[in-house]
């Protein structure tokens, strides 16, 4: 998404590594693409863990490419903000076209060398459309709060941080004085109610220290 603050800190690339050490056995032994998707709830730290595995694949020759689930929102930020107001119920995976995301991962799967996709441009509130180019990219991460719904993703990992635990970060990383109000706390419940479900379908799980576990 354009316009997005990430700001990658020590345990997130304390993360990455951890992400990169379960992963680069598998990915050693074919040569094939490959799809991973990190989720877990508001603020977790989901960007920059995606960025820091990325860096971290990188130095062991692997590219990667990054999807965004922010920029497949059914409307641009405001707008789904004033969406969720009108009617709280609105708050779920229904905000998401979690579809054409999926469509990219498979896509990427078959061998394309571009992928045509949404994007937000979050000042503007607006969501147009780019190519992304993926030819050189072994590797293709989805992150995002409902990323461990896709279908067409090799592992899932799930960062195990409550919106509770995450209110510093999110207050860090705020991008309009909406996403701090009293009606936030109100929309966080619900997604956690959605989404700490979600860490029963992980193949990772990153802890609340940032150790990354495989989940028995």
């Amino acid at each position: 998404m354009r316009g997005d603050a990430i700001i990658v800190e020590q345990h997130h690339r304390r993360a990455g590594r951890g992400v990169t050490d379960h992963l680069l056995p598998t990915l050693q032994k074919t040569s094939g693409r490959y799809t991973l998707s990190v989720a877990g709830e508001s603020g977790s730290g989901k960007s920059e863990t995606a960025q820091a595995l990325a860096e971290q694949l990188g130095k062991a020759g692997i590219n990667c490419t990054i999807l965004q689930q922010d920029d497949y929102f059914v409307y641009p930020p405001r707008s789904n903000d004033r969406a969720r107001r009108e009617d709280i119920g609105w708050v779920g995976p229904q905000e998401v076209h979690l579809d054409v995301l999926d469509t990219n991962l498979q896509a990427f799967h078959n061998g394309a060398t571009s992928l045509v996709k949404p994007l937000v441009l979050y000042d503007q509130d607006q969501i147009t459309e780019e190519t992304l180019d993926v030819a050189g990219s072994r590797v293709l991460i989805a992150e995002g709060t409902y990323t461990t719904l896709l279908e067409n993703v090799d592992t899932r990992t799930f960062i195990d941080r409550s919106y509770i635990d995450t209110r510093a970060h999110r207050e860090k990383r705020a991008r309009h004085e909406s996403e701090l109000d009293p009606f936030i706390d109100q929309v966080l419940t619900i997604e956690h109610g959605i989404i700490s479900a979600h860490k029963a379908k992980a193949d990772l799980v990153i802890a609340a220290d940032y150790t990354v576990s495989i989940p028995v």
